[in-house]
């Protein structure tokens, strides 16, 4: 792996820890209820970022693999059914699946799957780039996830990096 990989991939494993982190001890009715009016919950967010960014943009996009994809507002849903544990569960098997992808492949590899009917004309992306992107999103879903535990419970997420 290159250092330029290594170097993104540290990026990226912090922010999915933060996402894991800031929700830490927080009680299962707290992770199911909705804290802003938009109505989304921390398990549905964490759920989104496992199917809609690291199944969708690692596995499918950048390796081409045929996946369940399970996007949009369906990603958001938490069954009752499903616990907590499951959702963390599924998060970090897909960062595993993700980092495995991104192990094996060129940060200049072009994806071997594009979504046109979701990007229209806009141009693939290397692996480098999708990489930036996910930090990005996991960056600013992890800051959601610090104001929602805020507002639980009083809990902020401090690091110093």
């Amino acid at each position: 792996m290159s250092k330029e990989t290594e170097t993104l991939l540290a990026a990226l494993n912090s922010q999915r820890d933060h996402v894991l982190g800031i929700l830490d001890g927080l009680p299962e009715d707290a992770l199911r209820r909705p804290v802003l009016p938009s109505g989304w919950t921390c398990l549905g967010l964490v759920r989104h970022l496992a199917l809609d960014v690291e199944r969708f943009w690692f596995r499918a996009v950048t390796g081409g693999e045929s996946v369940d994809l399970e996007t949009g507002d369906a990603a958001w849903q938490v069954a009752p059914d499903v616990t907590a544990e499951a959702v963390f569960d599924l998060y970090r098997r897909e960062t595993e699946l993700a980092n495995a992808v991104i192990a094996t492949t060129s940060l200049d590899a072009p994806p071997l799957w594009w979504p046109a009917d979701l990007f229209g004309d806009a141009p693939p992306r290397d692996l480098r780039t999708v990489i930036l992107h996910v930090i990005t999103e996991t960056a600013c879903h992890a800051g959601h996830l610090d104001a929602a535990r805020e507002l639980t419970d009083g809990k902020t997420w401090l690091v110093l990096t």
